[in-house]
């Protein structure tokens, strides 16, 4: 068996990976199609060029114009639906938690209660069709400020589907400075809710200590800059905060220039937990199973190391423990 081969049988969780942003070129075409008013196009070779990134600005502009095909609590449910199937069906993911962000559909006429509703009815549907548990994360977008903030945090604890696990911090961080939102963090975490922002994606490594001292972060989306802090690298290690490496999504928004630039190995060395996981793969043209061939390429991992790939995954999961010993059991029967 070939090591890609071995990677797409391996069962799988993810950690970072958003909601709309898995959406395939399937799913967007068929949102696009429901609400033309919104521009996005249909046909394959256009969506191709539609997905094709500048620089992390450009990407955020395209991310909220698919965000923008969400309309409906209907959309809300396909779209939760479809990304599941494929997840399940092509990337062999057990496992996944979504990382949602709320306050842009609610901006967008569709009821918070709604919304949650249409997550739960397209979860239960997916683990029972396909196998796969799935659980939420309520993402702040960062450049909505304050308010998204307090909403996002009420939608968390006034209105919270029964699959929410955690509470993030997404979108531009240029401008966007991590303290002014420990208020939001510490109420969600006084409710039994993780902290999981990104951090350290496109500024340096103090948004990472933020994330840190402020948020009270258990894990940390990207923190790519924390590369460049070695004082950083050995706290993270030794308090075991897991960062959620998303290489080609990295180079596809300038965070590091190539994949050879990438700074997981030096994490690995450094003993810094880590995961590897596709963001919006899709728009970035990668997969999960592609991730973890990347993975395995820049740690020069036989199928042991991809194994305990994937085992590192479960273990910095938010799942149930029953799920956990479940998927990890799948794990070492399939790489026995």
């Amino acid at each position: 068996m070939s090591l890609t081969d071995f990677i797409a049988g391996l069962p799988k969780a993810e950690l970072h990976v958003h909601h709309v942003g898995s959406a395939s070129p399937r799913i967007v075409a068929e949102l696009a199609e429901r609400h033309p008013a919104a521009g996005v196009p249909t046909d394959p070779d256009e969506l191709r060029e539609f997905f094709a990134f500048r620089d992390f600005a450009h990407f955020i502009e395209v991310y909220l114009a698919v965000v923008d095909l969400v309309r409906t609590p209907e959309d809300v449910r396909v779209l939760t639906y479809e990304v599941a199937r494929e997840m399940a069906l092509e990337q062999r993911l057990r496992y996944a938690e979504l990382t949602c962000t709320p306050y842009t559909s609610v901006l967008r006429g569709i009821p918070i209660e709604a919304y949650g509703e249409a997550l739960e009815d397209a979860r239960v549907a997916a683990e029972r069709d396909f196998g796969l548990v799935m659980r939420w994360i309520y993402d702040i977008p960062g450049e909505s400020g304050i308010p998204a903030a307090e909403a996002t945090l009420s939608y968390a604890l006034d209105h919270a589907p029964d699959a929410l696990v955690g509470f993030g911090l997404g979108g531009p961080e240029i401008g966007v400075p991590r303290p002014q939102f420990q208020p939001h963090f510490d109420a969600a975490r006084a409710a039994g809710l993780r902290s999981v922002p990104h951090a350290g994606e496109t500024t340096g490594p103090e948004t990472v200590w933020d994330a840190v001292r402020l948020l009270g972060a258990e894990r940390i989306g990207h923190g790519t800059s924390a590369v460049t802090d070695p004082d950083l690298l050995d706290h993270l290690a030794e308090a075991g905060i897991v960062l959620e490496v998303c290489p080609t999504s990295n180079v596809a928004t300038r965070a590091v220039e190539t994949l050879d630039d990438h700074p997981l190995r030096t994490f690995v060395e450094a003993g810094v937990p880590v995961t590897i996981n596709s963001d919006d793969p899709p728009m970035f043209g990668t997969t999960l199973n592609g991730e973890y061939a990347v993975a395995a390429e820049l740690l020069d991992l036989d199928e042991a190391g991809v194994a305990d790939l994937a085992r590192a995954a479960v273990r910095a999961s938010f799942a149930p423990e029953d799920v956990r010993a479940t998927i990890l059991a799948e794990i070492d029967d399939y790489a026995g």
